[in-house]
Order: C-alpha cells, then structure tokens, then sequence
C-alpha cells in the first residue's frame, strides 16, 4: 500500500470533483496522504533543502556526534524514552539561526507560503464536510483575528550506527490541527499505521506531506482521522524533516462541528468532548509517548480515536 498522491493544481480545473474526493479519501481513510503541484515553487524548495543541509552540517552535526545520545548507542544500550533526532524550531518570536547564509530569509518565506497551504487546504475539508467556508480557520483562530499558531520544525535524522537501539521519532499521534511535511527526496523512514500495520510515507521529490492532527479528528467529529505515525532511524543518510504545524491558539475552544454532531450522530451523541486547546496540551505533553506503542484497539483503528479522548477528559477533569 503506498499513501494517496494528489494533484493539487487540479482543484482549479474540470477535476475539482474529483480531487476533492481524493482529499476526502486521505483524510478519512489514511490521515496522511502527499500534495504535488501544491503551488510552492521548485526554486524555493531548492533553497530550503539548501540552507537546512547547510544548518545542518556548520551548526549541529558535530554537537549530535558529541552527544550523549550517540554515546549511548555506541555503548550498546537499548534507547526507549529518547529521539534520534536533531530538532530546531522556527516560530515568529524566537531566536533564529544566525551562522548560515540565507537561512533566515529563505525559511521566513517558506513559512509564509506553507501557512497560505494551509489554510487552502482546510478550505478544501470545510467544503468536503459541508462546513462554512473559512470554519476552520475561524475555530483554530479563535475567533475572526490572525491568533492560530504556527510552528515550523527543522529535523535531521543522522545515520545511526545501531538503528535497533533505538526510534528516530517514537510512535505518535499530533496534538494539533494540520501538519504540513516537507519531507527528504531519498532518505526513508516515516511510516504511518493503516490497519494495523506500518506503512512507509514513500519519498516523493518536492512533495508536501499532509497529515491531519488530533483537533481536526475533534473538529470533524471523528469523520477524518489522526493516525499513528513513527519515524526509524537509519543506518546510512541523514534524513530531512522540515515539519510546519498549524494549529489552534492556546485559547480557542475546539469540538466538533455542530452541524456534523446533528447529521452524524443523532443516535449516539457527540462522541469528543469540547476543550480548550491550552488544556488539551498540556494533558497531551504528558501523554504523547503513551503508551509506547498503540493499544491493540487503537492499532486496529490506526488513529487517536474516541478512547484516547477519553483518556484525556479523565486526565483533564483530575486537572480541574
């Protein structure tokens, strides 16, 4: 099985039908699926790949060499509450690297383009579910103004000398609403749970992987799905993950769509409870790696699902 690839130029011709049921599809079905022709240019991506290698390789590889982490593996021992994984995070207010030339301007119109994706992209859920166009964008905002977060994870995963001593990103589901990946061209190693099995997100060059976070599976009701994901360390390459999370303000109030609870649910009743997101959170912080691998009945539905929600209002009430 390989993850759905979409055509996103298609969205504005004779095959927008048809490409809204593709999005559809992957969003039900897998939670995952890979956008081409998505309208980010092949020069920026190519800048992109260009100052995060070099980032990389003048700011970051020889402290990941030095680490106590490669030491550990090195000595034999078996890693299970760590990442293999070099990560920095790009927000709007934080410090950015200042060492590699082109970096600051080049991510800064990366993320500028990658935001305006997502919120096409949600444009195109709210029409798949017959939600008011800009829905989404609205409950993650909070309201009409620009509050929703938006945060972009730069990640390498170097090779790693005994790849059976440890994950390069343990097993997971994301806390928030759409992930936008910018994934390496040849170096393998995410996968996805699809009934009940792992399934690689194949490389696909200049590609932007879309997965759909815990708060869109709230939000819909349940109709699109946040899976289980994972990435392997490797032994040879160093993998590029550029990941941008758009999520909802620390203070919107997420539940599902009202209009989806009365034409879904009239015989069982809302099955996610409503939250504040900043609540949510913090719960998930605790949460995330838990268990380390996913239940037996979660393994069988592939996504965070009404349990895990459970699990949270539980934890969430013991906060209150």
């Amino acid at each position: 099985m390989a993850i759905p690839v979409i055509d996103f130029s298609k969205l504005d011709g004779e095959e927008r039908a048809k490409t809204l049921a593709e999005v559809a599809n992957g969003c039900e079905d897998w939670g995952f699926f890979q956008l081409v022709n998505h309208g980010i240019s092949e020069e920026l991506l190519e800048r992109v790949k260009k100052v995060t290698g070099d980032f990389f390789r003048m700011e970051r590889e020889e402290n990941f060499k030095n680490s106590t982490l490669m030491k550990a593996v090195n000595e034999n021992k078996k890693l299970e509450n760590v990442d293999w994984e070099d990560v920095f995070t790009l927000l709007d207010d934080n410090e950015w690297p200042s060492k590699t030339p082109g970096f600051k301007e080049t991510m800064e119109e990366y993320r500028r383009e990658l935001k305006k994706l997502a919120e096409r992209v949600m444009e195109v859920m709210d029409e798949n579910l017959g939600l008011p166009k800009g829905y989404m964008k609205k409950a993650f905002n909070g309201g009409e103004e620009d509050n929703a977060f938006f945060g972009t994870k730069v990640s390498h995963y170097p090779p790693c000398p005994k790849p059976e001593l440890v994950t390069g990103l343990r097993a997971h589901t994301d806390a928030g609403g759409v992930i936008l990946l910018f994934q390496d061209d040849k170096v393998g190693g995410l996968q996805i749970l699809k009934d009940g099995q792992w399934i690689e997100v194949q490389p696909l060059r200049n590609s932007i992987v879309i997965n759909t976070g815990d708060q869109i599976e709230v939000l819909s009701n349940g109709r699109y799905k946040s899976v289980w994901h994972r990435v392997l360390a490797t032994p040879t390459g160093n993998r590029r993950s550029i990941a941008s999370f758009y999520n909802p303000s620390m203070k919107a109030t997420i539940a599902p769509a009202p209009e989806l609870v009365e034409k879904e649910n009239q015989e069982v009743g809302q099955t996610y409870p409503k939250f504040v997101f900043g609540d949510y959170l913090s719960v998930y912080a605790e949460q995330k790696f838990l268990p380390k691998e996913p239940s037996e009945v979660e393994r069988e539905e592939s996504s965070t699902g009404p349990q895990f929600f459970t699990r949270f209002s539980n934890a969430y009430n013991q906060l209150n």
